[in-house]
């Protein structure tokens, strides 16, 4: 008898981010006072319009049966629209998959792109279910490592130098998670117009396109790119809609209805319900979403204020997502509440189970010697989390 388990499916890496939030949620039903950092959620509820939306649309019988497995005709339209208004990209509304969020749209562009053996290069810090994806695919992820130095940003002398002949296709994201770096206008262009020399296909994610602060302006690199494009996106981070399952791929018409293809043998047509709400958010203004940015911009400035006061952590300024990626290189080897961590996986476990706070290890990102922490969680939880720390660093 051979495995009970596809050697597939036994080689997936569990979601870190997914896992360290379920612990520090199992320890507050517990009783325990843990603060999480761990989850890339907004702690905003949905805009009112957009849930009276969805209210209305489980009356209506339409919506109680089967509709087309790329989406409701008006909402890929509506994606088409926003598309356009938000980022300049202009596409029709037969280039547009609705999926079950951001992740089935990553999912199904890499299994729609990649033959066995086909490479893509994956600028780390990574999000978590990039590199599953790819390799579920039959792809080869090929790491090009960035770090605080370059503000998490990589050149396009690193991805030539990581590029072969197997190269198919390059993955970019912009502003990033984990790190929330956002690549300036004359380097999105530049690599943009790199992948397009090269012939690559650019799988870009923007789920994060309307959280960028301060000066920093959110570029797609659809515009330099070429042809070879698909680009990710979805209502989960912008209007506060993580639970909604709403996302879209957008793409050259014959990948969209190869992905859609694939789509209708995995979930068919994505909730319908869900799907008029997230008609109601991409039709309506950015007022709410505005509104968020302003109290995540407050937080994002204070998270880096705090973590740099901590001897041993360098916390560079995010000027994109929800997220602080401080290095605690500076940290490893030394006494924590007499504890000695070797890596920030022990690290985390460390500060979990001596402060109480929960934060993602940057083993999970392909990046080891960092935390990400999500400030997308209530100021007074902030600044506690971050004072408890502290405390436990000072306390040696």
């Amino acid at each position: 008898m051979g495995e009970r388990v596809s050697e597939r499916i036994a080689a997936i890496a569990e979601s870190a981010t997914l896992a360290v939030d379920a612990k520090a949620k199992a320890l507050k039903a517990a009783g325990r006072p843990v603060i999480g950092f761990g989850a890339g959620e907004p702690d905003f509820p949905t805009p009112d319009y957009i849930v009276e939306a969805a209210v209305a649309a489980c009356r209506d019988p339409r919506n109680h049966r089967y509709t087309p497995v790329a989406g409701l005709p008006e909402l890929r339209a509506a994606v088409a629209g926003k598309t356009a208004r938000d980022t300049g990209y202009v596409v029709d509304a037969a280039q547009v998959l609705i999926t079950n969020g951001g992740k089935q749209a990553v999912y199904n562009a890499f299994a729609t792109l990649c033959d066995p053996g086909d490479e893509v290069l994956l600028i780390a810090p990574y999000w978590t279910t990039y590199p599953e994806a790819i390799k579920l695919a039959g792809g080869v992820p090929v790491e090009v490592i960035t770090d605080e130095t370059s503000g998490y940003l990589a050149s396009v002398e690193q991805l030539e130098a990581a590029r072969t002949e197997r190269t198919k296709v390059l993955l970019f994201v912009s502003p990033s998670n984990p790190t929330g770096a956002v690549y300036p206008r004359e380097q999105v262009e530049a690599i943009g117009a790199w992948a397009k020399e090269h012939d690559l296909w650019v799988v870009t994610d923007e789920i994060y396109e309307h959280l960028v602060y301060g000066d920093a302006e959110n570029v797609s690199i659809a515009h330099s790119a070429g042809e070879r494009v698909i680009v990710l996106n979805g209502v989960a981070k912008t209007y506060a809609m993580t639970g909604w399952r709403v996302g879209w791929l957008i793409g050259p018409a014959d990948i969209v209805r190869a992905a859609a293809n694939l789509q209708s043998h995995s979930t068919s047509n994505v909730n319908n319900v869900a799907q008029v709400a997230a008609l109601a958010a991409v039709s309506g203004d950015l007022s709410a979403v505005a509104e968020m940015r302003a109290v995540y911009d407050r937080r994002r400035r204070s998270i880096v204020s705090l973590l740099n006061e901590i001897p041993g952590i360098v916390c560079p300024e995010p000027l994109g997502a929800f997220y602080a990626y401080p290095s605690v290189k500076g940290l490893l080897g030394t006494s924590v509440r007499g504890r000695t961590s070797a890596n920030s996986a022990e690290l985390a476990t460390v500060i979990l189970e001596e402060a109480e706070v929960a934060v993602v290890p940057g083993e999970a990102f392909g990046t080891p010697g960092y935390l990400r922490m999500s400030y997308a969680l209530s100021d007074d939880d902030l600044a506690e989390g971050i004072a408890r720390i502290a405390k436990l660093v000072a306390d040696g």
